[in-house]
């Protein structure tokens, strides 16, 4: 396991990582800012979908969902149809023009990328990739995983609960 100070730095880093997602936007078109581009490339990757999972992808609120895909929409980038399973849940598909749109979004930043990491080897460049998922794929293990009991939640000696509490109903988190 690594060592505080590690942690410390990658802290760091992380924080100084905001650069880069800043040149990165600002690569954008100004009539697709970076909700919007999200909205596409996930709906690129995933398929169609409801916006409930849209809103679960991109790890926001229904309401920053909405307007997201409402910007998209007016530009024509999506469409909304009605789901034949459920006519009050709408289904969002890429139009056309909407994948256009993708295609250029992904020039732009694979160019910005061949630029910046253009000394960089093949072989560092897919180290960078592989370290990234994995470090992706570690929080969203942690998601769903149940929390960590705190230090004072694990005592060492067996914990008798309170009677009263044995007589409460919980409901899980």
């Amino acid at each position: 396991m690594a060592e505080r100070a590690q942690y410390e730095e990658l802290m760091r880093q992380f924080s100084a990582f905001g650069a880069v997602r800043r040149e990165l936007g600002r690569i954008l078109p100004s009539e697709c800012p970076s909700g919007s581009a999200a909205v596409l490339t996930l709906l690129c990757r995933h398929g169609d979908m409801r916006m409930s999972r849209l809103a679960e992808l991109l790890a926001v609120d229904m309401s920053v969902t909405s307007r997201h895909v409402a910007h998209v929409a007016a530009r024509g980038w999506i469409e909304r149809s009605p789901d034949p399973a459920d006519k009050r849940s709408r289904i969002l598909r890429l139009t056309p023009s909407g994948l256009a749109q993708v295609d250029e979004l992904s020039r732009r930043t694979a160019q910005l990328l061949a630029d910046r990491l253009g000394d960089w080897s093949d072989d560092e460049v897919g180290q960078l990739i592989r370290l990234m998922t994995r470090l992706r794929t570690s929080f969203d293990d942690s998601r769903s995983a149940p929390p960590r009991p705190t230090p004072a939640e694990t005592p060492h000696a067996p914990h008798t609960p309170h009677p009263a509490l044995d007589r409460t109903t919980r409901t899980p988190a």
